[in-house]
């Protein structure tokens, strides 16, 4: 099977450079119900993972300004920074996601709420009892790709399912990883999250590329950050979709910069 590029040509499925590719095709509602409307197993684990770090880097700190860079149709990554931040910044470079993402962060459905039960183990957490208007009230939606953010500009960042979903280049991959990394501020926590040996994936009948990496290649692409804490998932007997083998979380902290 082949997917049509911007250019009028066909690649192979699940190849191709990022320009290659209309994002704006991507339907979320249905990767949301494809991917969330379900809570898999993983991405649970994940989301206690990062609340734990989280927890522990930050403890009570407030007023910081997070960032969900490629935020998609999941709203999970963004609740896993909202103790810690007055502004939360979702970022997405398909309209498509962008206007699923306004509607969602007014007033969340229920489909979010075993996640934000995961979270709301750890106290941090607790103490929001209205995580619902909290979102709505400190997010904001906004058009931005990974390949061209600011320098240092964010106290908090998640990058979950980008890097190797958005190409099939290594190359890009990596400058995914280097470009969401560099717009942290020095000593920011992160979490980021990758499908592991993706094959590429689809969202109705339109196919779109993927990176196969390995948890090798991620502590590669992360390489200079500090307090790293690496987990890797088998796919397990129910996996999202078919094509990967596993899931990836990698959490940390940009380097301080040096005196």
């Amino acid at each position: 099977m082949s997917v049509p590029t911007e250019s009028g040509r066909n690649r192979p499925w699940g190849t191709g450079f990022n320009s290659d590719f209309e994002w704006n095709r991507l339907n979320p509602d249905a990767y949301f119900r494809k991917n969330y409307l379900i809570p898999h197993r993983n991405d649970l684990v994940f989301l206690a993972k990062v609340r734990d770090f989280f927890g522990e880097v930050l403890g009570w700190r407030r007023g910081l300004h997070g960032v969900d860079v490629g935020a998609g149709a999941n709203l999970y990554p963004a609740l896993a920074m909202l103790p810690f931040c007055d502004r939360l910044t979702l970022l997405d470079y398909s309209e498509a996601n962008l206007a699923w993402l306004r509607r969602e962060t007014q007033a969340y459905t229920g489909t979010w709420d075993p996640f934000w039960a995961v979270l709301d183990e750890a106290p941090a957490y607790a103490a929001l009892t209205r995580p619902r208007l909290e979102l709505r009230e400190r997010s904001r939606v906004e058009f931005g790709s990974v390949f061209r953010l600011p320098g240092g500009h964010w106290d908090l960042g998640t990058l979950f399912f980008v890097a190797e979903s958005i190409s099939s280049s290594t190359a890009e991959f990596r400058l995914a990883v280097q470009g969401f990394l560099g717009a942290l501020k020095p000593g920011a926590p992160f979490a980021a999250a990758f499908m592991e040996n993706s094959r590429g994936w689809k969202v109705g009948q339109d196919a779109f590329p993927a990176v196969a990496v390995t948890a090798s290649d991620v502590a590669a692409a992360v390489a200079g950050a500090e307090n790293l804490e690496i987990c890797r998932l088998d796919a397990g007997p129910n996996p999202v979709r078919a094509g990967y083998t596993g899931m990836i979380l990698v959490c940390g902290q940009k380097a301080q910069a040096r005196t």
